[in-house]
């Protein structure tokens, strides 16, 4: 939509680029690729058809060589509903990331957003190279390390794509930047034990799920938002509100700047399902959160502006 800036292409280290799509918010994920000598090894698609061919117009710019693999950090739709428009490449994922796209298809949530949406041609492109630990791919000599994190933390199927060579990491959505973390259909315990091990890898530049490339100080900020909600479950759980009450009587504070503010509603969700004893990822009712964030949000549908 015009009311966006245009998506841009920055690249963060010799060969690696990052494609930024401001403004993060609902549905307008950051992609990423890396260009070699014999073809593109592209990182996500996006959440519509314009938005996705937009994407391999600027990966065109850079190189002339075909898109030979895509990888999904992740199942949800901002990152794998482009899948289809990459014919020529290899998609690569988690073997739980492909389970969750072929038994979600396409969702019937999505009138949960905005009206105004043009998803364009919708088809469903499950990956058919998967692993479950990890794979290695390179471009030409650049060793690029896609990671399963163990474990539920944004979604149950959430896979990194780290560059050592070049101290980068593609974080998929385990890191928002001025953005509301959301954890509903993963673990907010999960999460915050990741996002330790991601400081671990001493990664200098990481090209976040949503919002602008950033430095490795963002992987704190996530992991104390979502200690916060924690405890604000732990709070709310005690007194006997439910998530959207504790929701509507909490105090935000330093993270009322945040887009996206009704996901505190949805991760309550599922910090009240691991106080209760849910494991990691647990399916929990799915609509009731969005219904409850939708009241959040004044019974108006989610923003989006993709």
């Amino acid at each position: 939509m015009s009311r966006l800036p245009p998506p841009r292409v920055h690249e963060v280290a010799d060969g690696v680029y990052a494609y930024v799509q401001p403004d993060g918010s609902w549905w307008i994920n950051n992609t990423g690729f890396l260009a070699g000598r014999r073809g593109v090894i592209a990182v996500d698609a996006c959440s519509t058809e314009r938005r996705t061919l937009a994407l391999r117009e600027a990966i065109g710019r850079v190189s002339g060589r075909p898109v030979t693999t895509l990888v999904n950090t992740h199942h949800h739709g901002d990152h794998t509903f482009g899948n289809h428009l990459f014919p020529e490449a290899t998609i690569v994922a988690h073997e739980l990331t492909r389970q969750a796209i072929l038994a979600e298809g396409v969702p019937g949530y999505l009138g949960a957003w905005s009206a105004e949406v043009e998803w364009g041609r919708m088809e469903v492109a499950a990956p058919f190279l998967t692993y479950t630990g990890g794979v290695t791919l390179w471009s030409d000599e650049l060793r690029c390390e896609v990671r399963h994190v163990g474990g539920p933390a944004h979604t149950t199927n959430d896979s990194i794509v780290w560059i050592p060579e070049h101290r980068v990491l593609f974080s998929g959505d385990l890191v928002f930047n001025g953005g509301t973390p959301f954890m509903l259909s993963g673990s907010i315990a999960g999460a915050i034990e990741v996002l330790g091990e991601l400081e671990g890898l001493g990664a200098e530049t990481i090209v976040p799920g949503h919002g602008e490339p950033c430095g490795p100080e963002v992987i704190a900020t996530v992991r104390d938002y979502l200690r916060f909600v924690r405890e604000t479950a732990g709070r709310g759980r005690a007194a006997g509100l439910s998530p959207l009450e504790t929701a509507r009587e909490t105090d935000l504070g330093p993270w009322a700047g945040l887009l996206d503010a009704e996901r505190l509603v949805g991760n309550l969700h599922r910090a009240y399902a691991e106080l209760g004893g849910a494991p990691p990822g647990a399916p929990i009712d799915l609509a009731a959160a969005i219904g409850d964030m939708i009241a959040f949000n004044g019974g108006r549908p989610l923003s989006c502006l993709a």
